[in-house]
């Protein structure tokens, strides 16, 4: 299975928002630290903001955070949230049965526990499980903002 960039740029969304500790971070700088196109960003923190995962302070000293506590967000939820299709055969969809061999098939079944099994894993991760080597994630970005001084959350 693989996940479409959507889901992996809204886990490394709160990835980075989950190290900022009391700092809000902009779109332009996730869009920069990343290099991932901003209006792109604008579309996937609308999302997550609709789940309750990304909270913005809007206006000149605006920016995003974190919208609950990471440890209680799971990658399977985000997931879950991200993907609008996560058939991974064509005879998941409703309606979608354009195979000769659907009412005997038992590839479906397996792909169905494969996929059962994939989310599981996936739910046994919260968001806080992802930023333990909080030190290492900071180095790794390309432009040090934390140096700069925290700007604190507006609420």
């Amino acid at each position: 299975m693989r996940l479409t960039a959507y889901s992996d740029y809204a886990l490394r969304v709160l990835i980075y928002l989950s190290i900022q500790d009391e700092r809000l971070a902009t779109i332009r700088e996730i869009s920069e630290q990343y290099g991932i196109s901003r209006n792109h960003l604008m579309k996937l923190v609308h999302d997550l903001g609709r789940h309750g995962f990304v909270d913005t302070v809007r206006g000149k000293n605006g920016g995003l955070h974190i919208g609950r506590d990471p440890a209680k967000i799971t990658v399977g939820e985000v997931v879950r949230a991200m993907e609008k299709d996560m058939a991974i055969v064509e005879c998941f969809e409703p309606g979608n049965y354009n195979c000769q061999i659907v009412s005997a098939c038992v590839l479906a079944g397996v792909m169905h526990k494969a996929h059962k099994a994939f989310l599981e894993v996936l739910d046994g991760y919260t968001i806080k499980d992802l930023v333990i080597p909080k030190p290492q994630l900071i180095k790794a970005f390309p432009t040090d903002v934390w140096s700069a001084g925290p700007a604190p959350i507006v609420n």
